[in-house]
C-alpha cells in the first residue's frame, strides 16, 4: 500500500496555517507541522486525537535561514519528501518611515516573509525536481497588488512573494514541480482582528482552508480567496493614482508595533 501523501506547513500553530492542517488531517494526509510554539501544535494534536504516525511537528523560525532549513532537512530524513510545501508563516505589522525604529520592523518583516519563504522551499526543490512531481505553495495577500498607507513593509513583502513565486514557476516549468500563489484577502486570524479599518469579504481560516486546498489539488498558478476579492483587487489595480490616493485618504493605518520597554 503506498503512502499516504504528505503536506509540509510553516506557521501551523494558529491561523491559516491551523486551519490547513485540519484540512489536510481530514483528507487523510501526513502532516508535517512547522512553528516556533510547538506546544500549540501538540495540544491541537492532542485535542484531535492524532495518531503518532499521522504528523511530526518541527520547531524552527521562519525568519532564520538556517532554522527553517534545518526543519525541512529533518522532515526529509524522518517522513520522506513531501508532496506539498505550503510557506504559510508571515507576520504583519504597521510601520512609519520616519520612525527609525520601524526600518528594524522592516527588515523583520522580510526576513519573515521573503527569505523565510525562499529558505522553506529551498531543502525540497532538487528532490521535487528529481522525482518529476511536488507543489510550493507561497501565500501572498491582496495587499500585493496595491500599497496600503501604514502597511509599506507588509504590502512590498506580499507583492515580493508575488512576483518571486512566479519568477520560481517559470524556473520549474517543465520539471513537474508546480508552483501555487495563493493571496488571500481578509481572513479572521490574530493578524487581522485589530485591524481598525473595515474588511469586505472576511473569511474564516477553515472556508479559507477548504478553498485554498483545492486550488492546490488543481494546481493554479494563481488564485485570489474569495473570488470577491479577486475582483475588487483587479479594479484597485486600474484606477489611476490620483483616484486611488483620494479613495485610501483618511484611512485608519495598520497599527505600529509598541516600543520595546
Amino acid at each position: 500500500m503506498p503512502a499516504r501523501p504528505l503536506v509540509f506547513i510553516t506557521g501551523a500553530s494558529s491561523g491559516i496555517g491551523r486551519a490547513l492542517a485540519e484540512c489536510y488531517h481530514r483528507a487523510g494526509w501526513r502532516l508535517a507541522l512547522v512553528a516556533r510554539r510547538e506546544l500549540e501544535i501538540k495540544s491541537w494534536a492532542s485535542a484531535h486525537q492524532l495518531s503518532a504516525s499521522s504528523y511530526q511537528i518541527y520547531g524552527a523560525d521562519v525568519a532564520q535561514m538556517d532554522s527553517i532549513i534545518a526543519a525541512g532537512q529533518a522532515c526529509l530524513a524522518r517522513q520522506g519528501l513531501p508532496d506539498v510545501v505550503i510557506a504559510n508563516a508571515g507576520i504583519s505589522v504597521g510601520m512609519d518611515t520616519a520612525e527609525r525604529a520601524d526600518l528594524d520592523v522592516m527588515a523583520r518583516v522580510f526576513a519573515t516573509n521573503n527569505l523565510g519563504l525562499a529558505a522553506t522551499f529551498h531543502p525540497f526543490i532538487s528532490a521535487m525536481t528529481q522525482r518529476g512531481s511536488g507543489r510550493l505553495v507561497g501565500i501572498g495577500s491582496v495587499a500585493g497588488i496595491r500599497g496600503l498607507p501604514g502597511h509599506g513593509a507588509y504590502c512590498a513583502s506580499k507583492a515580493a512573494v508575488i512576483s518571486y513565486c512566479e519568477s520560481l514557476r517559470g524556473e520549474l516549468r517543465g520539471s513537474g514541480v508546480r508552483v501555487v500563489t495563493i493571496s488571500p484577502g481578509y481572513v479572521d486570524t490574530p493578524l487581522t482582528r485589530e485591524n481598525r479599518y473595515r474588511m469586505p469579504f472576511l473569511m474564516t481560516p477553515e472556508a479559507f482552508a477548504e478553498s485554498a486546498f483545492k486550488a492546490i489539488e488543481t494546481g493554479s498558478s494563481y488564485r485570489v480567496i474569495p473570488w470577491q476579492m479577486g475582483v475588487a483587487a483587479k479594479l484597485l489595480r486600474l484606477l489611476p493614482n490620483p483616484w486611488f490616493d483620494r479613495l485610501l485618504q483618511g484611512r485608519p493605518r495598520k497599527h505600529r508595533q509598541p516600543p520595546s520597554s
